[in-house]
């Protein structure tokens, strides 16, 4: 595959011998890059390949330690993000930075609201906001408070804060990690649009198939150099893996080989079993078995309940229905702490919010769990906890390996890897994974998945989130379906996510009607089991 495309047009941003040190760390060595006006260009390469240093080094973040940045054939060198928005180069985050108690149009227009009289004139920034965001097709009400509204659309109207100052140059870090397929097809309409108004986009994502579906050329890095620059129709999948990662992916096709190994495996002793549990608002009531070395995926659109039950089953919110057995004893979980106790562990989605804790260092992040479960007043010598950190980080791969090194400067990747590593620690009999794959590489991602069929092989219960249903698919001995906040259907080991998508589409009139979901729905699907079959069981 040639690492030169020929490319048309003058580039609106254009980067030469790009090299970034910090002490101890080249982030970057000598890369190119160029950018074209009326493009969606990808920037790929697996977490820590310095995606986000060169993202950060023409915004004004940081300073190149050598090599040159040119707009519109100007050569610049911004003094901060601030400063780079003013020359119509702006940055939409993963993580929405607006301001959720201020209106749509507020923020929109936030430091840019239309004056009269010296004053902040509401009924002109209410109309402006209108036209900005009418002109991307999005209608929503200017005067609504942005915290009404789901991610989705605050994305939305980060993307119409950030092309309100006549952006020439639009950067996307990871858009669509919280969203949809609906909320994806509408972000990608707006880019659309935008390239066809001539606005450059740079877009940013690990999910390979938007990236195919949305991408004009993509530019390629790995350890921190260019690989190259590709036209996107000119370069397969495989291709592009092999790129990123070095290497030919044989990762993935050793996944499914050992989750169909692990299937064989599987002991018919139930680790948990949860009958009629739920919660008013949250889950309608549902039953669940997971066996020892069992792999359970749970599927569902983004709003079906799948985090709402996994956080009953975690204790972290309470049931008002039901009952747990672990290990066929009763457990009451109605705090995550009598869930660590029975021997639960749970992974959530929100690995900033809920997770990591940034300021602190690799080993204080990985034993926290363990120290919580036995107590502050029973430290975990100094001895115990080097050796745990040790051991965990070598086999999880964590780089770096240096367990003084804080948490929030590692890549994606290495911080689930972390967020993994404490659980484990736990020696957990069940162990929730929420979306553990979500915003990494696919080379950290083959990782995860290859240890989530090793640690089922070696007899722990595992329940598996994600929005990727091949994901689910691959990993799964069975699949739990979750639609409109109840669990609608159970399918085997051998579902296809086209099978998962057949049985969340189709319509149900009452959920008890979803629940006695007929095999014909879907192959290799079965009705969800009744509290009695259970107990004949």
């Amino acid at each position: 595959m040639s690492s030169e495309q020929t490319v048309t047009g003058r580039p609106v941003v254009e980067m030469r011998g790009i090299t970034m040190e910090f002490p101890g760390v080249k982030a970057l060595e000598g890369v190119d890059f160029r950018l074209l006006p009326g493009e969606v260009h990808a920037l790929m390469g697996e977490n820590g390949a310095g995606k986000s240093t060169l993202i950060k080094v023409l915004t004004g973040v940081y300073t190149a330690t050598s090599g040159t940045t040119t707009l519109d054939g100007r050569e610049v060198a911004f003094g901060g993000p601030g400063a780079a928005q003013d020359a119509g180069v702006s940055t939409v985050y993963q993580e929405v930075n607006l301001c959720p108690n201020l209106s749509v149009a507020e923020n929109v227009l936030l430091g840019r609201e239309p004056r009269r009289f010296g004053a902040i004139d509401a009924r002109a920034t209410r109309a402006r906001a209108a036209e900005l965001m009418a002109r991307m097709g999005l209608h929503i009400d200017p005067g609504s408070t942005l915290a009404e509204h789901p991610i989705a659309v605050q994305q939305l109207v980060a993307i119409a804060r950030a092309v309100a100052v006549d952006a020439r140059v639009l950067i996307l870090d990871e858009p669509t990690s919280s969203l949809d397929q609906d909320e994806v097809a509408e972000l990608f309409r707006i880019m659309r649009h935008l390239r066809d108004d001539g606005v450059a986009i740079l877009f940013v994502s690990h999910f390979l198939e938007q990236v195919y579906e949305i991408a004009d050329r993509m530019t390629v890095l790995r350890n921190g150099r260019l690989v190259g620059e590709y036209r996107t129709d000119e370069l397969s999948r495989l291709q592009l893996v092999s790129a990123m990662i070095g290497r030919e992916l044989g990762a993935l096709q050793e996944v499914e080989r050992l989750a169909d190994e692990a299937a064989d495996e599987v002991r018919r002793t139930p680790v948990l079993e949860a009958t009629g549990l739920g919660r008013r608002g949250s889950v309608a009531p549902f039953d669940l078995r997971i066996d020892e070395g069992e792999v359970v995926g749970l599927a569902g659109l983004l709003g079906s309940g799948r985090t709402e039950l996994a956080r009953l089953l975690f204790g972290a919110d309470r049931p008002d229905s039901g009952s747990v057995t672990v290990g066929g004893r009763a457990v009451s979980l109605r705090t995550p702490r009598s869930a660590i106790r029975a021997g639960i562990a749970f992974c959530s989605e929100d690995r900033k919010g809920e997770g990591i804790l940034a300021d602190l260092s690799i080993r204080d992040n990985l034993v926290l769990a363990m120290q919580a479960a036995r107590g502050w007043a029973r430290p975990i010598p100094r001895r115990t906890k080097d050796e745990l950190v040790e051991k965990w980080v070598t086999a999880l791969d964590i780089r770096p390996a240096n367990p003084d090194a804080l948490v929030g400067t590692l890549s994606g990747g290495n911080q689930q890897k972390v967020l993994l590593a404490r659980w484990l620690v736990t020696e957990p009999k069940l162990l929730i994974l929420d979306e553990p794959t979500r915003g990494i590489d696919i080379g950290a991602k083959a990782q995860i998945q290859k240890l989530v069929t090793e640690l089922a092989q070696q007899g722990m219960a595992v329940l598996y989130i994600s929005a990727e249903l091949e994901e689910v698919a691959r990993l799964s001995h069975r699949v739990v379906v979750m639609k409109d906040r109840a669990k609608v259907a159970e399918l085997d080991g051998s579902a296809t996510p086209d099978d998962i998508l057949r049985v969340v589409a189709e319509s149900t009139e009452s959920t008890e009607r979803a629940q006695s979901v007929d095999s014909a729905a879907a192959p290799g699907a079965r009705p969800a089991p009744t509290h009695d079959e259970k107990v004949a069981s």
